[in-house]
C-alpha cells in the first residue's frame, strides 16, 4: 500500500480532532464535528478549508501563452494579468483530462491549479504536448504551495483584519499578491462553495501561522474549520462538477454543461477542439442534468438511473441538500430526455424512486 501524503496542516487537523480519510492520495479531514454544521457555517457565516492537496503547475517564458492556449479550452489571450479563468484540459476526443483554474501572474507567467489526483498525470500531459516549444519553462510546483479556502458571507470581513490588500477591489476570479498575517501570499477571489470567499496560496511553512491567524481573527464571526464532506455538499448544491464523479476522460465539457469555457474560435486551437466542434454540429447525445427526487431517499454516487424502466446511466453526484432539505443530484440523460421537468427514476436498494430534472444551480446566494 502506498503511504498517504499529508498537507502542511495535518497536525492542525489532528489537534482539532478531525476525522481523517484517504482522498486523492492524501490523508484529509472529512469533518471536524458535524458536516451539517460546517455546511451551514459556510452558507451563513464563514468556513475555513485546507485545500493544500491541490496541485500547481507553472508555465512561464515567451512560449507560455501559446502553450496554455494549446492545453486548455478557455481563451487565455483575453485573460488579464491578475485574472483567473476556469478551463478544461481535453484529450483529442474531446474528453476531459482535468478541469483547472489558470492564474495569469504576468504576460508570460501562468499558474495552473489542478486536481490533486491528476497532478502527475497533468504534468506529463503538459510536458508531452508542449515539447516542441523551446521557450517554455514548465514546472510542477505542487510541493511549493499550501492553499487555504476561506468561504462564506463573512470571509472578506475576516480576511481584512489580517491583510493590507484592498479586498473590495479584488473582483470575482481576480487575485493579488500581498501579505496575510505577515506572510507572503497570493489571494484569489475564487472558491468551490457558491459563496463569496478567497483562496490563499502561501508557502508550506506559512500554512499553520496563516490558518491559526484566520481562526483567531474569525472567532467573533463564528469561523468554522470545514472538511471534505461540507465541501462536497456545498459544491453539489451549486452543480459544480467534481473530476472523477461528474466529469472524466469519457465526458466532454459540452455534455457537462461547460460550453461557456469552450472557446472554439480562439486563435491558438486547443487539443480536442475539432472533436468538440464535430460534437456540437452533430448535436449532443447526452447532457448532465440536475435533478431532485420526488419521494424519500438519497441519490448516492453510482446508483442506477432509469428512463422508461431501462438503465441509461448512473448518479454522478448526489446528497440530501442541507440548505434546501431536498434530495438532489446530477446525472447524464439522453439529450431528448434532459429538458426541465423531464421525469425518470433512480434505483435505490431495488426501488425505482421518481425524479425530476430541475433548474440549476440548486442554490443561489443572496447578493
Amino acid at each position: 500500500m502506498t503511504e498517504l501524503l499529508r498537507t502542511p496542516l495535518h497536525d492542525v487537523h489532528v489537534r482539532l480532532g478531525s476525522k481523517l480519510v484517504p482522498f486523492a492520495g492524501f490523508e484529509m479531514p472529512v469533518l471536524y464535528r458535524s458536516m451539517l454544521d460546517e455546511h451551514r457555517a459556510v452558507r451563513e457565516r464563514a468556513g475555513l478549508f485546507d485545500v493544500s492537496h491541490m496541485g500547481e503547475i507553472v508555465l512561464r517564458g515567451p512560449d507560455a501563452l501559446r502553450a496554455v492556449q494549446r492545453l486548455v479550452t478557455n481563451d487565455l489571450a483575453s485573460c488579464a494579468v491578475g485574472q483567473a479563468m476556469y478551463a478544461a484540459v481535453c484529450n483529442e476526443r474531446g474528453g476531459i483530462v482535468d478541469d483547472v483554474v489558470v492564474y495569469r501572474r504576468a504576460p508570460d507567467d501562468f499558474l495552473v491549479c489542478v486536481n490533486a489526483s491528476n497532478r502527475e498525470k497533468d504534468f506529463r500531459w503538459f510536458a508531452e504536448r508542449t515539447k516542441d516549444l523551446r521557450s517554455l519553462e514548465l514546472r510542477d510546483e505542487g510541493g511549493d504551495w499550501a492553499q487555504l479556502a476561506l468561504q462564506g458571507p463573512r470571509a472578506q470581513a475576516i480576511l481584512s483584519r489580517l491583510t493590507k490588500l484592498d479586498l473590495a477591489s479584488i473582483g470575482s476570479y481576480r487575485f493579488a499578491q500581498g501579505e496575510v498575517a505577515g506572510r507572503s501570499a497570493l489571494v484569489a477571489r475564487t472558491g468551490y462553495t457558491g459563496e463569496d470567499g478567497f483562496e490563499i496560496f502561501c508557502a508550506p511553512k506559512d500554512a499553520v501561522p496563516v490558518w491559526d491567524a484566520l481562526m483567531e481573527a474569525g472567532a467573533p464571526d463564528g469561523l468554522t474549520p470545514c472538511g471534505l464532506g461540507a465541501r462536497d455538499s456545498l459544491r453539489t448544491e451549486m452543480k459544480y462538477c467534481l473530476y472523477g464523479n461528474d466529469i472524466d476522460d469519457e465526458t466532454t465539457p459540452l455534455e457537462a454543461g461547460l460550453g461557456w469555457i469552450v472557446k472554439l474560435g480562439k486563435g491558438e486551437p486547443f487539443i480536442g477542439a475539432e472533436a468538440l466542434r464535430a460534437e456540437k454540429a452533430a448535436g449532443l447525445p447526452r447532457k448532465l442534468v440536475g435533478f431532485r427526487l420526488l419521494e424519500k431517499g438519497i441519490p448516492r454516487h453510482g446508483y442506477p438511473v432509469l428512463v422508461d424502466g431501462k438503465r441509461v446511466s448512473e448518479v454522478r453526484s448526489g446528497t440530501l441538500s442541507p440548505t434546501l432539505d431536498l434530495p438532489i443530484g446530477m446525472a447524464y440523460l439522453p439529450a431528448d430526455r434532459a429538458e426541465l421537468g423531464s421525469r425518470f427514476a433512480v434505483e435505490i436498494r431495488g426501488r425505482a424512486v421518481p425524479a425530476e430534472v430541475v433548474p440549476t444551480p440548486f442554490y443561489k446566494r443572496a447578493r
